[in-house]
């Protein structure tokens, strides 16, 4: 028997995977894409009596990717070695590719492994990935292109003067980068609604081309805009380089990374300012980790990409994290799914130091209505 009390070490018992599409709450748009709802597929990992819950944000197919390929290369194998299973998980893709939905699987996957493992320990996760802060900075972050005038404000105003959130982002580069002047005209409202002392913050999506980028920078540098993301697509390096090369604002990028390499090129090509990383895209914590490393070894902080309650235990752990997305489509659904969530007042997430694991409960009753898969 082991300092646990247990006669062996744990095993994976079971995995279930299970997809919900939430409606937005009005329809929504970015600089490149528009949608009206949004899917979150859910894994749970079951060891004896103990589970672990983690997920991605992605299509509904990744649940089929978790049952039918990653399942079973997990059932039956330690629970507690998450880096053999990671390992394991990415080695049998190799010829279906890691990208795309399968990325997304193996990411939800590992997540759940970790909050298995810590609540296997009677750990907070933070704990168990080594916390070197308390607390997570955190921006707020939505402000879609189909807003009225009245709804960003009301939702600008939410967040900086209700909540007490210093920083706010909002969605330019509509329509493929099609009307750069109500882009202008949103940033200026969202100045004077948040007022001189917050962080203003703009995502383009990719919108734009490079000079258009460098312009509409330079058309806003009264505004003092501090966070310009993915001016251009985040595969054009050589052209996030150049805005960066030519804008005050830093420029960021790095959501859509799946892989350490993908990673390494944008840090050496020096193509951002601070790395964007997603766990629910890259590789779960498991990858988040590494390339948070990839990320110092340039000089460079990364920032978390939505999914803020799937984040913050990491974040935690981060030495080079500069903050975490507060997204409204995420926050309105880890809301109503889980109990446990955090409060953002003040601008910073605290995780609970007393709960096990990553501190969520799922309300299986108040999720069920949304399964699609």
């Amino acid at each position: 028997m082991n300092s646990q009390g247990w006669d062996r070490d744990p095993m994976i018992d079971d995995v279930e995977a299970r997809a919900y599409t939430i409606p937005t709450d009005e329809p929504e748009a970015d600089g490149t894409i528009s949608w009206d709802s949004t899917t979150m597929v859910l894994v749970r990992v079951r060891s004896g009596s103990t589970i672990g819950t983690g997920w991605t944000y992605g299509a509904a197919e990744c649940a089929a990717v978790v049952a039918d390929t990653l399942t079973p290369l997990l059932r039956g194998r330690g629970a507690l070695d998450i880096g053999g299973r990671f390992d394991d998980m990415v080695k049998a893709v190799r010829n279906s590719g890691r990208q795309g939905a399968i990325g997304y699987a193996i990411s939800a996957v590992d997540i759940a492994l970790w909050d298995l493992k810590a609540r296997l320990l009677d750990l907070p996760l933070h704990r168990l990935l080594g916390a070197v802060r308390d607390t997570v900075p955190i921006y707020g972050s939505g402000g879609f292109t189909t807003y009225s005038e009245h709804q960003l404000a009301d939702q600008l105003d939410g967040w900086v003067h209700e909540q007490g959130i210093p920083r706010a982002k909002i969605k330019i580069g509509e329509s493929w980068g099609t009307n750069p002047a109500r882009d202008l005209d949103r940033l200026r409202q969202a100045r004077t609604v948040i007022g001189d002392d917050v962080e203003l913050y703009a995502d383009a999506n990719g919108g734009y081309t490079r000079k258009q980028a460098i312009r509409v920078a330079r058309a806003a540098e009264e505004l003092d805009l501090l966070w310009l993301e993915e001016p251009v697509s985040s595969d054009d390096l050589d052209g996030l380089r150049e805005v960066r090369d030519a804008v005050d604002p830093d420029v960021t990028a790095g959501e859509y990374g799946f892989d350490l390499t993908y990673f390494r090129r944008m840090c050496q090509t020096g193509a951002v300012d601070c790395l964007q990383v997603d766990a629910s895209r890259c590789g779960g914590i498991t990858e988040w980790m590494r390339a948070a490393a990839v990320a110092a070894a340039h000089g460079l902080e990364i920032s978390g990409h939505c999914g803020p309650h799937l984040h913050v235990h990491v974040a935690v752990a981060t030495p080079n994290l500069r903050h975490l997305e507060w997204f409204h489509d995420h926050v309105r659904i880890e809301r109503r799914f889980f109990d446990g969530t955090l409060d953002p007042t003040g601008g910073v997430l605290r995780p609970d130091p007393g709960a096990a694991g990553n501190g969520l409960v799922l309300r299986e009753s108040d999720a069920e209505p949304f399964r699609v898969a």
